[in-house]
């Protein structure tokens, strides 16, 4: 979910500085340009004042009147000095285009394009002209244009023409800046949207691993409700309500299994003596008594089987670090004599020598049971000359404890079944058992946080996993 979530935030969050910092790297180009065509409508205003006493058409007549004269020369004097400090172009023209006069000499209006626009504009009154707004990508220049008016006609234009770069420059410089802040607000953003995701999606990934953790048989496991919304740490409480609503169900559910055996051993104990007694009186050569027997026998192994589920389920273990090879060596050691009696060979292949220690966190108690029922139920299905294989490996995360045994195996829907309470290969119906030893195993490894698998083992057989935590289960 927060892989979904997150990537949603950002965008959202992205579009908002778009939609913000767009419209404001244009206003601010635009607030650049327009400081210019301020800066050079203040110029040609300038130019305009000193030209408007101008009244001579051509250099000859202004050198007759010497005052005329000197006006014109102060003119081009200030026209040339501002076209050589600021490199921007300037010059007074007649209506008829002609000069009057121009920096650079010779510079004349050019017949079309935005200068000689804005002169048209000029000459019909209009004081300043708006040019195009021009964009750091654009190389060209910028055309203002005044008009000097006398006795209430047009009768020239100042006209300048700047160059960009400098324009263009700041205008790039103030984006860039404003895409640092964009980029900050964005790096912002996303920080605050991760922490706004792990706030809100803090009581799902506790219900996520609270729920695992029941599912895989710690019942006791509680999501506390600190942090995210209202109304997930509602649902923590309702969660919390009905996994406590389960437990005590299986409680009572472990409780009347464990008394129902605990109390029929009893009656059952008895039963099996007076039929043992019965038998003592009967003529030789009677059956019946002893098929009695052997199904009280049966029904009593039932019991213990029953009453040992419960306690595995119930119980809560102690976990600590333990060399899971030294235990597995001990109990192959143990049940060797067994294995020697069925004439199925049991070998151990623990770690090659000099290799490390594998260790795990488990209930010693618990796993050595766990074992034992897997080891009993691999020397009993394994014919005699047969043999069963029992290995230790450290695996990334976990120790794993293999079983492999030569008996006839289970099929791929066997498979899927086995470790079910009380289910049995129809193909072995007749082999001494309750069904109970594997379901006993699984919840012993559980307690820990181990789990049990099966596998086909080639060429014929079971294979059994035995797998236990490297490191702490999460408490």
């Amino acid at each position: 979910m927060r892989s979904r979530l997150l990537p949603l935030l950002i965008v959202l969050m992205a579009g908002v500085l778009l939609a913000l910092g767009i419209p404001l790297a244009v206003s601010q180009a635009a607030a650049q340009q327009q400081r210019v065509v301020v800066d050079r409508i203040d110029d040609t205003t300038r130019f305009a004042a000193l030209a408007q006493f101008v009244t001579a058409r051509d250099e000859e007549q202004s050198m007759v009147d010497s005052v005329d004269g000197e006006r014109l020369h102060t003119l081009r004097t200030e026209l040339a000095r501002y076209q050589q400090l600021y490199g921007i172009s300037a010059g007074v023209f007649y209506r008829d285009s002609s000069a009057m006069a121009e920096a650079p000499e010779k510079w004349r209006l050019p017949a079309e394009g935005e200068l000689y626009d804005a002169y048209e504009s000029a000459l019909l009154g209009r004081r300043a002209h708006d040019p195009a707004q021009v964009w750091p990508w654009q190389h060209r220049r910028l055309a203002i244009a005044s008009p000097i008016v006398r006795d209430g006609d047009v009768v020239a234009v100042v006209v300048t023409n700047s160059p960009t770069g400098a324009l263009r420059s700041r205008i790039l410089h103030g984006w860039m800046l404003l895409a640092a802040g964009e980029l900050a607000a964005m790096a912002i953003a996303v920080l605050c949207a991760v922490r706004l995701t792990a706030w809100v999606l803090l009581p799902v990934a506790k219900l996520d691993r609270v729920t695992h953790d029941i599912a895989t048989g710690r019942m006791k496991s509680r999501v506390r409700a600190t942090g995210g919304p209202p109304e997930l740490r509602r649902l923590v409480r309702s969660f919390n309500e009905m996994a406590d609503n389960v437990e005590a169900v299986l409680d009572q559910q472990r409780a009347f299994v464990a008394d129902a055996s605990h109390q029929l051993r009893n009656p059952l104990s008895a039963l099996l003596l007076r039929i043992e007694l019965l038998g003592l009186e009967l003529p030789e050569g009677h059956t019946e008594a002893e098929s009695v027997k052997e199904e009280g026998l049966r029904l009593a192994q039932v019991l213990d089987d029953l009453l040992g589920l419960a306690v595995a389920e119930s119980s809560d273990g102690h976990l600590e670090v333990i060399d899971v090879g030294a235990l597995v060596r001990t109990r192959t050691d143990a049940w060797r004599a067994v294995a020697d009696r069925a004439g199925v060979g049991l070998d151990f292949a623990g770690p090659p020598p000099g290799s490390p220690e594998v260790t795990g966190w488990a209930d010693a108690v618990a796993l050595s049971s766990a074992l034992d029922a897997v080891l009993d139920n691999a020397i009993k299905f394994t014919p005699a000359g047969a043999g069963v294989t029992v290995a230790v490996e450290a695996r990334e995360e976990a120790a794993a404890v293999v079983v492999a045994d030569g008996g006839p195996g289970l099929g791929d829907e066997e498979l899927a079944r086995i470790g079910d309470r009380f289910w049995r290969s129809p193909r072995h119906q007749n082999v001494h058992g309750s069904g109970l030893g594997l379901s006993i195993a699984r919840s012993l490894l559980r307690q820990g946080g181990g789990a049990i698998t099966y596998g086909h083992h080639e060429p014929t057989g079971l294979r059994v996993t035995l797998t236990v935590p490297r490191t702490a289960p999460t408490p």
